[in-house]
């Protein structure tokens, strides 16, 4: 402790020399320090100073640190040589900068040729790759015919027969003549296309008797025939125009005689040669009964057992609308099915053979074996007994109240006008047609005309006698439309008639109206069913049915189409070959010159089908590309077989009996090219797409400078002649495929869902398969048809605006369908979806077939469609009930089945009811 306080204290006690020391050192620490600040800090400020001042002197020659010009720099050597380098070094510094300029511009060229070669390059394998799938299928089709045997023939040089033709002897009778040996088939080789060369009757004394409204109706129907021609030199066929003739004015039978053998191409016998003879009266005379007609064949309404040669002759119905078409608004209805009487019959005879109404026989005396030999007292009687008993209301008169028509000898006549025996079929449910009581008259006009006002109206006809030669009996099986009943049956026909159940009666009334429609209405169709039995006859091929000729209009394409990625997602799925697959129209019809008379008979007529009840001839014109669809579906012949298997096997084939195919999309538009465009780039990559037709509806041409997408196929876009929704359903000769995706310009469909619908509708090939469903409901209040496009779980239609159908619907829809239907969808411009449901329902007695549980079609952002105007479901109101009308009943059919993919699920709103769902 002393220690330490002596060394505190001790500097101060020895002189205070250490503190000096310590104060001395500081100060020079100070001064060092503030002499280093001077010169760090004062000196450069002095020097800048200096300088400064130098440099704004007046004298340049003062100064020294100021910035000097170029020559006074260069004038020192080596600065010049430093300026020379630097001007060598800008002058190098340019060229490159300008060869590197040039250098860019070749490599920009350089990489667009090498872009237009990759673009060649697969361009190049693309087109290499549908060449060797071309040549693939050309061995395909190669190797199929090998394999069966059948090469393709070409047609044989038409031999046309000498001008003045070989007579060879006529045959004993005149009874006797048949086919072959009374018709020339020289005349008619199987590719001449039947032609037909008819008379002109006013160019013989015999056309001023003619009946003039016959005469006319059949001058028109022959100016629209197909199968008429001028050229008598080539002909198949003579057809001469005899009746109905004038009474008045009738000539003598043997100056009718003496003019048909004049006739320039008669050759003696009148082989080849058609006497028609029609009827528009029941009390029409069969005035050539007495003439000599040789080997002409003869048809009209009555006939004798001596007259009539069968498979020779034929039996035609009157020609009761000779210049008018018949109202389909004033024909009955087919339902309900039961009217008010049972059955009817208004007649009398004005000449029996044993007795009259007031001498009848007992049925003792038949029981006790004397049979009556007119059976007509004994019809009378029984039907009398039948309409006293009360049991059924019935209807029977046999006098006639006002002057009976004038009839044949034994022949029961018409009572009363036209107008008035309608109104009494319309109540019937059966109108019986009592035949002639001499049974040497196998038809009569009389009964022809009852037939026809009976199925007119929709009585189901009742013939009392099995003996009567029906019209075109041998091509119509009338026991489907009508009952022949032997006259000994008569009291058996009530309990007969009762026994017969609604449906059976329903079918043989739309059975009935389809001969009425297709063999009796107009002229044109008794006309051209004369000759189609002629032409079934001798084994000759209908002319093809002529198709819409498309003209298109003109557009450029070449704008690469977009893949959309709604459409094209699907995931791993392959839904098929997208181009490397060559448009592949379905095949052609070949069996036409195989086909007989009874192929085409059961086809049409028999065989139970989508045909079996509609007007459509079955002689008429057949159809060019529809093998698989008409009669057994024997016409096509599979090719390959059915892939199989599962998984990537099924995706990328369609498999099935028809294992190559490719469909058509039809699109309706008008002037709506954005969003037309936008549709069509949609199908860009889609699976077995053959073409685009697009159906151009406004008079309007699309723009000069609209760029149509490539999606890999052909667009056709087809002109009309006016804005019609029936365009959507004409068969254009474009569409080479029997499968047609009939689609509106808005509508929004996946790949994939086009492609399910596709293949359900491989399996229902004669159905309407689509998406969007509706259904009709009956409106109790207003006692109507109504349409509803509510969510259902039951449907009886599919709109076609998102729908596949056969193109063979397109043919029917367009040519046979009645015309008043289409004139209904023009006035409205609405329904022609409606109508197609109606036409297949009607032929298939079948309802369409709904895929997915997609409701409705439109593509978001659209514009509205007219389906949008609040008048748009009224009118569809209208539509089915007028449809109906036409129909005469209601075709369409509920059905509660829909077929869904195990890829798609059922999203429907929680307020709505579950659907079942077969899958």
């Amino acid at each position: 402790m002393t220690g330490y306080t002596m060394l505190r204290n001790g500097g101060a006690g020895n002189g205070g020399q250490p503190w000096l020391l310590r104060w001395s050192s500081r100060i020079r620490l100070t001064w060092l320090s503030f002499t280093l600040f001077i010169i760090l800090v004062f000196f450069p400020l002095i020097a800048h100073y200096y300088l400064t001042t130098i440099d704004d002197a007046d004298d340049a020659g003062k100064r020294i640190f100021g910035p000097r010009t170029g020559n006074e720099l260069c004038e020192v050597k080596h600065v010049q040589d430093l300026c020379r380098i630097r001007e060598s070094v800008s002058e190098e510094l340019l060229q490159l900068e300008a060869k590197r300029q040039e250098l860019n511009s070749e490599i920009a060229k350089l990489n667009l040729k090498i872009e237009a070669c990759k673009k060649s390059i697969e361009n190049a394998k693309q087109d290499l790759l549908q060449l060797k799938n071309v040549i693939s299928q050309t061995e395909h089709s190669y190797k199929e015919l090998m394999a069966q045997n059948q090469p393709k023939l070409s047609l044989p040089i038409r031999l046309l027969p000498d001008k003045d033709d070989v007579t060879f002897p006529l045959p004993k009778s005149n009874r006797n003549c048949r086919l072959h040996n009374c018709f020339d088939y020289s005349r008619c080789p199987l590719t001449s296309g039947f032609p037909v060369y008819v008379y002109n009757s006013d160019d013989y004394p015999f056309g001023s008797s003619l009946d003039p409204l016959i005469k006319q109706a059949f001058e028109a129907t022959v100016r629209t025939n197909v199968y008429v021609t001028e050229n008598a030199n080539i002909a198949c066929v003579y057809i001469i125009l005899v009746g109905e003739m004038q009474e008045p004015v009738m000539p003598k039978p043997t100056e009718l005689e003496q003019q048909l053998h004049s006739l320039p191409y008669w050759r003696t016998d009148g082989h080849n040669h058609l006497i028609i003879n029609l009827s528009r009266k029941s009390e029409t005379q069969n005035f050539l009964y007495n003439i000599s007609t040789g080997r002409a064949m003869i048809a009209q309404s009555t006939f004798y057992d001596l007259q009539y040669r069968p498979g020779f002759d034929i039996v035609v119905s009157p020609l009761v609308h000779a210049m008018s078409e018949p109202n389909f608004l004033e024909i009955p209805p087919q339902v309900p099915v039961k009217r008010k009487y049972l059955f009817s019959f208004q007649g009398e005879k004005i000449e029996s053979l044993r007795s009259s109404l007031q001498e009848v026989r007992s049925f003792e005396e038949e029981i006790e074996g004397n049979a009556p030999a007119d059976y007509d007292d004994r019809i009378i009687t029984t039907l009398k007994a039948v309409q006293d008993s009360k049991l059924d209301f019935v209807l029977v008169e046999f006098t006639c109240k006002n002057q009976p028509k004038a009839s044949l000898p034994t022949e029961w006549a018409l009572c009363g006008e036209r107008d008035d025996r309608l109104e009494l079929l319309k109540l019937s449910t059966f109108a019986l047609i009592i035949t002639p009581g001499d049974t040497r008259l196998v038809i009569s006009a009389g009964c022809a005309m009852r037939l026809f006002e009976a199925l007119e109206v929709g009585a189901i006809p009742v013939v009392l006698g099995e003996q009567v030669q029906l019209p075109y009996n041998d091509v119509i099986r009338w026991n489907e439309a009508a009952l022949i009943i032997p006259k000994p049956r008569i009291t058996e026909v009530h309990f007969l008639l009762r026994s017969i159940s609604d449906n059976d009666l329903l079918a043989m009334r739309r059975q009935g109206r389809f001969l009425w429609e297709t063999y009796f209405s107009t002229s044109d169709n008794v006309f051209s069913t004369v000759l189609a039995i002629i032409r079934t006859r001798i084994q000759i091929p209908a002319a093809p049915i002529r198709e819409e000729t498309a003209v298109e209009i003109p557009h450029r394409s070449g704008k690469a189409a977009g893949t959309d990625p709604n459409m094209a997602d699907n995931g791993d799925l392959d839904l098929g070959p997208v181009e490397t697959e060559p448009p592949y129209a379905s095949p052609k019809y070949l069996r036409n010159f195989t086909l007989t008379a009874m192929d085409i008979y059961r086809n049409w007529n028999s065989a139970p089908g989508p045909f079996h009840l509609f007007p459509y001839t079955p002689f008429d014109p057949v159809l060019p590309s529809e093998a698989k669809f008409l009669g057994s579906g024997t016409g096509f012949r599979p090719i390959g077989g059915g892939a199989g298997g599962s998984g990537k096997e099924f995706q990328a084939a369609l498999g099935g009996n028809v294992p190559r195919e490719q469909f058509t999309v039809v699109m309706l538009t008008y002037e709506r090219e954005e969003v037309l465009m936008n549709s069509l780039e949609r199908l860009n990559g889609l699976p077995y797409l053959n073409k685009v037709v697009v159906v151009w509806n406004s008079p309007k041409l699309p723009s000069e400078d609209l760029l149509w997408p490539d999606i890999g196929v052909p667009i056709m876009v087809v002109r009309t002649e006016k804005n019609s929704l029936n365009n959507r359903f004409l068969p254009w000769d474009e569409i080479e495929t029997e499968a047609i995706l009939s689609i509106d310009d808005d509508a929004h469909l996946r790949h994939d869902e086009i492609m399910f619908g596709f293949r359900v509708w491989r399996e229902a090939r004669d159905r309407i398969v689509g998406f969007p469903g509706r259904y009709h409901a009956w409106d109790i209040p207003h006692q109507s048809w109504l349409y509803n496009s509510n969510y259902s779980c039951e449907l009886s239609m599919v709109l076609t605006g998102a729908a596949f159908f056969h193109k063979y619907y397109a043919y029917l829809y367009s040519y046979v369908m009645p015309q008043a239907i289409r004139d209904m969808v023009d006035e409205y411009i609405n329904c022609e979806d409606i109508a197609m449901n109606f036409l297949v329902s009607h032929l298939t007695r079948k309802p369409p077939i709904k895929v997915t549980s997609r409701w409705t079609f439109r593509c978001p952002g659209c514009p509205q469609a007219l389906s949008h105007d609040d008048s748009h479901f009224h009118e569809r109101h209208k539509c089915i009930n007028f449809f109906v009308k036409v129909y005469g009943y209601m075709p369409l059919l509920y059905t509660q089945f829909r077929v869904d993919s195990v890829l798609f699920k059922t999203r429907l709103p929680h307020d709505k009811t579950k659907c079942f769902k077969f899958i």
